[in-house]
């Protein structure tokens, strides 16, 4: 007996009922590849990606704090650390996914040079800042400051730093000509066409970035776990290193 196909109306509430929203918290430095790995997502499997961007100790602070975010992506280990100990994550869910390169920008057409010891930041930035994201809390502003303070020259540069609420605000000063020079990631680099890498810190001169990823204890959504593994397939992967990730996962 061939059975009767269901009114559109009805497969339209089935699939919305299956439907589940997804809300992720995420490092500012991830907002270019991630709303493209969410969109794609979102689009295969009808479920909604909500992510919010902000600092990472913003974003840490506010899942401890009772946010309902469902899966949190940092740009530090630390921070993560942090949650897990206070039992804030799912520490079985947690994985390294990405890593990241720390470079120095330019407004406009910057002309290269090579960072190292040797560097005259006072002649470089002249009257001008350099835009940091803030530096005692934020991990693009603190890998920075660690690779100014490995090469002898932190305490000269410090006076001349405008320090920003996150990297991407950090970005925004040297893309809008607010400040010549700034310290961001190399993917905030690829995501602004009003900036130019002027050069690249050496690896060793600050410690590893990572960004690690994990569900956040007591929410009951398995979408959110899907979506985690998903940050790992081919195709996030491909997405994350065309806007200049390093994929750990």
């Amino acid at each position: 007996m061939r059975m009767k196909a269901l009114p559109l109306a009805l497969l339209l509430a089935a699939t919305s009922a299956r439907a589940e929203q997804v809300t992720v918290f995420a490092a500012a430095s991830l907002k270019t590849a991630l709303d493209g790995i969410a969109a794609d997502w979102g689009a295969a499997t009808g479920h909604e990606v909500v992510a919010s961007y902000a600092g990472t100790p913003q974003l840490a602070r506010q899942i401890e704090e009772g946010a309902p975010a469902d899966l949190f992506l940092s740009a530090s280990s630390d921070w993560m650390d942090d949650l897990e100990g206070k039992g804030v994550i799912v520490a079985e869910s947690r994985r390294d996914l990405l890593g990241n390169t720390l470079v120095l920008v330019g407004h406009g057409e910057a002309a290269p040079l090579e960072i190292g010891p040797g560097t005259d930041w006072a002649a470089l930035l002249g009257d001008g800042r350099l835009a940091m994201a803030m530096v005692d809390s934020v991990p693009a502003g603190i890998y920075g400051r660690e690779a100014l303070t490995s090469m002898g020259a932190w305490a000269s540069v410090e006076p001349l730093v405008a320090q920003a609420e996150n990297v991407r605000a950090a970005l925004a000063l040297v893309a809008q000509g607010e400040a010549p020079y700034g310290i961001v990631y190399g993917s905030d680099a690829i995501a602004d066409d009003d900036v130019t890498v002027v050069g690249t810190f050496p690896a060793d001169s600050h410690s590893p970035i990572t960004y690690p990823a994990a569900l956040v204890a007591g929410r009951d959504n398995p979408a959110a776990a899907a979506f985690l593994d998903h940050l790992s397939s081919p195709e996030a992967r491909t997405a994350f290193e065309a806007q200049g990730f390093l994929v750990l996962d």
